[in-house]
């Protein structure tokens, strides 16, 4: 992958924004560690900052420049971090105030992609565990449960049977009183990076996630070494491409910028790839899918941190 020339210096002040008060503090902070000890590596005047134990307008008051956004879930991917930013006026990598938004909520990003024509998944949205009975009855088995405004598959249960409904309405409600029923795409589970801007947005390669028994959860995702990625994806011809054309287009259609990574699922029978979410501040840990598909892409994992921070930008340039 081609390299923009950064001069380090004029990145300034630089806080990297990490832990804060969402259920993913504890991979917040991982990530941001390992952004921040990368940032360093290459000479910029980075800091850890986190949100949950200091307020936002001492990055204005310390002379902040620009901040690495590395918080996952709510406050920190949802668009409230980037309207404190946007009010301070320092630039922050990744997509601005709406297309954070609305990517953390995935009824309304589906919303969106349906009316684009874009493929996704059937669903219901479930205010009861009668209701999510009913959706299960609708949209068959498997059928997976989760919360609306959460990531990293936090209250999330694949459901085979009638009698599972409640318990995983009631686990996916403790985390979010919005609550999304989802019809299950059997087949081969990916996700693609995009890195960019409007036009000048690429998708990086495809990963392909193997999970011990198909159960891609919160602890195979960060603790276990037991799922494979594999990179590159192994994919019949033709369907990376596919997959990175559908995935840039959900990019575009939400108006990501900076940096995202999309998931999908892959009918097994039919080979249609699926849109499932898109997350706009992926993980930076050791085990994250993003530097794994960069690192293919012949981008390291410090390139990248600076590549993305020199990407900071705002949706209304500071008066």
């Amino acid at each position: 992958m081609e390299m923009k020339k950064v001069d380090v210096k004029s990145l300034g002040k630089v806080a990297v924004l990490m832990g804060g008060r969402s259920a993913e503090r504890e991979v917040s902070l991982m990530s941001g560690n390992g952004v921040l000890a990368a940032l360093r590596s290459k000479g910029v005047d980075a800091h850890a900052f986190d949100p949950a134990e200091r307020v936002m307008d001492e990055l204005q008051r310390e002379g902040f420049q620009r901040c690495f956004i590395a918080l996952h879930g709510r406050f920190g991917e949802d668009g409230t971090v980037q309207g404190a930013l946007e009010l301070l006026g320092i630039p922050y990598t990744g997509p601005g105030v709406m297309a954070s938004s609305v990517a953390m909520d995935k009824l309304m990003t589906k919303r969106i992609w349906l009316a684009e024509d874009l493929a996704t998944p059937a669903w219901r949205q479930v205010r009861s565990a009668g209701e999510t009975v009913a959706a299960f009855k609708a949209l068959g088995s498997p059928m997976i449960v989760k919360p609306v405004r959460e990531g990293s598959t936090i209250g999330l249960t694949k459901v085979v049977s009638e009698d599972q409904c409640a318990a995983a309405y009631e686990l996916a409600a403790g985390q979010d009183p919005l609550v999304m029923c989802e019809q299950f795409i059997a087949g081969d589970e990916v996700t693609c990076p995009v890195l960019g801007t409007g036009e000048q947005a690429r998708a990086l390669p495809v990963i392909r996630i193997v999970a011990p028994d198909g159960n891609y959860d919160y602890q195979n995702k960060y603790f276990n070494d037991d799922t494979k990625y594999l990179v590159p994806c192994g994919l019949p011809e033709g369907e990376e491409a596919a997959i990175q054309a559908l995935v840039l287009q959900a990019y575009r259609t939400l108006d990501c910028r900076g940096w995202s990574r999309a998931d999908v699922m892959i009918d097994a029978k039919t080979r249609k790839p699926w849109l499932l979410e898109i997350n706009t501040s992926p993980g930076m840990t050791g085990h994250s899918l993003v530097p794994m598909s960069a690192k293919a892409a012949g981008l390291s994992y410090e390139d990248l941190c600076v590549q993305l921070l020199a990407s900071a930008a705002l949706d209304h340039k500071a008066a």
